[in-house]
């Protein structure tokens, strides 16, 4: 670089920063610049302010053209409330507020809308997957009554009920807790406007309760107390609304759905139910004790102390879903008596939620333990599990053992008080065995069809001379049959076997699954219980060694030898999804018919038996005095006998 290229970068350097020397602001520039900004800032710190100010005085200016919208909407409601519920306007409107009454036993809640109970909790059981054993839920239950005030039809449902508290140290109180003998009173009363503001308190619908601490059955009366002012005069009676849908409380959906319907008892009458196998609405014109929302194992049961003067009572099944479990819808209408000349009407009645328990259901002395299915249709059937099944079970039950064990013992029981039928009918077969070689050779004497007359005379003819009754095995057999049929009624309705675990089943009550299909079998179901399984099994072991002893049964009906197989493979189905504790007892019973059997056989001397035939045979032939009597009545009428 040369000397003038340095020259000029000096020169260039020099003139630039003249000219911004030349270019910058004096003081006098600066301080008006400042002045300026600080006067914009001012500006801008007052429109911020402002606005601020502006936000805040909307809402508030807002809230004064709400208010003042709102109390005009307010005037208008009051004014249809007015219109629409008459004397009862104030308390169409409210605050749902919710009170629980608890004992020993139960757990009962209360609504404020509506005044009655919206859910009862059983403390001392669970359903079947552990939880919380509730009767019904708020959300599906309705209970009150319909009533005609001022020419409108209301309902208690809708309206608002205040709390009170007869006894004054738990008053306030949301939650009351009664235990032992001791028992609570909590009413729930609707009352009417008054004439100038407020309710009028000294006229009410009550809705009056008393809990006990150790009963399921405790009170409930309904009170209308200056009430006949206020309801039509015309009117003598009142519509109570019962309304729920029922849990499932159960393994077996199907089994229990079946066991669930409506059961009634008329005032002077037997007790009665719907169908439990299809959706049936009744009429009950005449007067009528109580009602019971009836499931398998609990009931939710409304009692009037004198009568219901009739009721309409309804039974819906609920679709069966993952989500919900519901079984059927129950509805009740009741007509409750009501007298509008008196000051105070009231209607005193009894709630009874909890088990269908025999022994507990005699105690209140309402025939309530016809709701329990141990063979009412039939006497025989309900005498043997009311004067012996159930005390003897009762009396095992006191010992506190394992209900597999007192099953076993009951078995025992039965089969030694059976064993003189089971012998005779041994017995019986025994002739039978002896005689067959003989009854082998009348039907080679007779072996065509036209003689099937003759054969069937020879064969009776045999029989007579040897002393032997061909029905001496089947009267016995008859006589067995309704202890059996007793068993299959009792165990499926005792509440004693809910959740009892023995061996591989966890509930004697329902079935013993020890295989979940991934399929569903027609006729059989998804899982296999192995309690049927193991009696399916002894049914046809028993079969074929009833048929192997019985000597000629099966060859003059060969058909009901096949009959005979089919028979247990069919109950397989049926059973497979049922109590497994009946199962259980059933497979005892085989196994000690095949042990007395044994016994039987290695005792019993057949050899002497057939020489007691063959002198029997030689006895003259002595006839029946039925048999005498016909003889002497066709001598009367010339008829020859031996022609």
């Amino acid at each position: 670089m040369d000397r003038n290229s340095i020259f000029g970068i000096i020169l260039i350097f020099l003139i630039l920063i003249g000219y911004s020397i030349w270019t910058s602001p004096s003081k006098e520039e600066l301080e008006n610049r400042k002045r300026k900004q600080d006067s914009i800032a001012l500006v801008q710190q007052a429109e911020l302010e402002a606005a601020k100010k502006a936000a805040i005085q909307k809402p508030a200016l807002q809230d004064t053209i709400a208010h003042s919208t709102d109390s005009v909407d307010v005037a208008k409601q009051r004014t249809i409330r007015k219109d629409e519920y008459g004397s009862f306007s104030k308390s169409s409107a409210g605050t749902e507020k919710r009170y629980v009454l608890e004992s020993d036993l139960l757990k009962i809640v209360l609504s404020s809308k509506g005044g009655g109970i919206r859910s009862v909790q059983l403390k001392q059981y669970k359903t079947f997957d552990s939880l919380p054993l509730t009767l019904f839920k708020s959300d599906t239950s309705i209970f009150g009554f319909n009533f005609f005030s001022n020419n409108r039809s209301l309902n208690t449902t809708s309206m608002y009920f205040e709390p009170f508290w007869p006894d004054s140290k738990f008053a306030g109180q949301d939650s009351i807790h009664v235990s032992g003998k001791d028992s609570i009173e909590f009413s729930m009363r609707l009352y009417p406007d008054a004439a100038d503001s407020g309710f009028n308190k000294a006229n009410y619908i009550e809705f009056h309760y008393v809990i006990k601490g150790n009963n399921y059955m405790n009170g409930f009366d309904i009170r209308l107390v200056g009430m006949g002012s206020l309801l039509a005069s015309n009117v003598n009676y009142l519509n109570l609304d019962w309304k729920t849908d029922m849990l499932q409380q159960e393994k077996s959906h199907e089994n229990e759905k079946l066991a669930t319907t409506i059961y009634y008892k008329y005032l002077s009458d037997d007790v009665d139910y719907l169908s439990e196998r299809k959706d049936e609405n009744k009429n009950l014109n005449t007067k009528v004790k109580w009602i019971s929302f009836k499931q398998q194992f609990f009931s939710s049961t409304l009692i009037a102390k004198t009568a219901f003067n009739s009721a309409d009572i309804t039974t819906v099944t609920k679709p069966a879903t993952s989500k919900a479990r519901y079984l059927k819808s129950m509805a009740a209408v009741i007509t409750l008596p009501f007298d509008p000349l008196q000051q105070v009407n009231a209607i005193p009645m009894n709630f009874y939620f909890g088990p269908n328990k025999y022994k507990l259901f005699r105690q209140y002395d309402l025939q309530l333990e016809k709701q329990i299915p141990i063979g009412w249709s039939f006497f025989l059937l309900a005498w043997i599990n009311r004067f012996a099944v159930i005390p003897v079970f009762d009396f095992l039950s006191s010992f506190n053992m394992n209900y597999g064990i007192i099953i076993l013992i009951l078995t025992i029981l039965l089969k030694i008080v059976l064993f003189p039928i089971a012998f005779k009918t041994y017995m019986s077969s025994a002739k039978m065995r002896v005689l067959k070689p003989e009854i082998d050779e009348i039907g080679a004497k007779f072996p065509k069809k036209e003689d099937a007359m003759k054969k069937q005379q020879a064969t009776m003819d045999l029989y007579k001379r040897a002393g032997i009754n061909p029905m001496a095995g089947c009267i016995p057999m008859a006589l067995q049959m309704p202890i059996l049929l007793a068993m299959f009624r009792f165990f499926p309705a005792s509440i004693e076997l809910r959740q009892q675990s023995f061996l591989w089943a966890h509930d004697l009550s329902s079935y013993d699954s020890i295989y979940n299909l991934p399929f569903t079998i027609p006729y059989y179901g998804d899982h296999v219980s192995l309690f049927t399984l193991l009696m399916t099994i002894s049914t046809i072991f028993y079969t074929k060694i009833s048929n192997d002893m019985m000597a000629s049964g099966t060859q003059q009906m060969p058909g009901m030898k096949t009959v005979m197989y089919l028979m247990p493979i069919m109950f397989l189905g049926f059973f497979n999804s049922y109590s497994s504790g009946l199962s259980y007892y059933y497979l005892l019973a085989n196994v000690f018919t095949f042990a007395q059997m044994y016994l039987m056989r290695k005792f019993v001397n057949e050899q002497k038996i057939h020489l007691q035939i063959q002198e029997n045979k030689k006895k003259p032939v002595k006839k029946s005095g039925f048999q005498h009597r016909l003889e002497e009545m066709a001598k009367k009428q010339g008829y020859n006998s031996k022609k």
